[in-house]
């Protein structure tokens, strides 16, 4: 078994200014990680007055106040599963456009991402099943304590990136240093995650060598649920 399901009644790390932003001991997460060019700032910026215009509308925001991050937090639960799926995926969607130089689509520089991930794999973390598409890449993994993950994270951008720029010739920044995280809550969701990741390449109309697809075979009874 890869982990366990979040336990809400357990111990939580929640981090404002640094992703991956929630994290628990054991628990089973989906996380994904984009390329730096791979969302245009243009369209980054209409979400951020889409998300303004959204709130405004329920009232949590007024007048002049752009701080859409601050405002989520005082929404309900309802409103706020609604602004975050909605978001998420309009993201999701956008990523799928394969915008950015997509260097990830060459077959060598994928799998130096997917040998990154599976390194320490039964060692610092449990990898289950991911894959790396031209833009990001998306897993699920537990780690053994609430700090590990962001530390792996960040490791992981660290080292691929600076192999990634050598073998490609490139400079500068090559992640986003934004990790979207989500930790899982049930098997029903956790068996979503696995199909969303196995399909991924479809969606994104990607051929057979533009994409790196594991799934865990190692592992083949699911989580218990907490």
């Amino acid at each position: 078994m890869i982990g366990e399901f979040f336990d809400p009644n357990a111990s939580l790390a929640i981090r404002e200014s640094i992703k991956p932003h929630w994290s628990q001991t054991g628990a089973i997460v989906f996380i994904t990680i984009r390329t730096f060019d791979s969302i245009p700032r243009e369209v980054l910026e209409l979400w951020d007055r889409q998300r303004v215009d959204w709130l405004t509308r329920l009232g949590v925001l007024s007048g002049n106040d752009v701080d859409w991050r601050s405002a989520v937090k005082r929404l309900n639960t309802k409103h706020r599963n609604a602004f975050n799926r909605h978001f998420n995926q309009e993201r999701e969607d956008c990523l799928d456009q394969c915008c950015g130089k997509c260097l990830l689509r060459d077959p060598s520089l994928a799998k130096i991402v997917a040998d990154s991930l599976l390194k320490f794999d039964h060692v610092r973390y449990s990898m289950g099943d991911f894959v790396v598409m031209p833009n990001h890449f998306h897993l699920l993994a537990s780690f053994p304590t609430e700090e590990s993950m962001q530390h792996q994270c960040t490791a992981w951008m660290r080292f691929t990136a600076t192999k990634i720029n050598r073998q490609s010739g490139c400079r500068g920044h090559f992640w986003q240093y934004d990790p979207f995280d989500h930790l899982v809550r049930s098997l029903e969701q956790f068996e979503y995650l696995r199909r969303y990741i196995e399909d991924n390449p479809a969606k994104a109309h990607l051929a057979a060598g533009e994409y790196y697809y594991r799934r865990d075979q190692s592992r083949p009874t699911s989580p218990t649920s907490v």
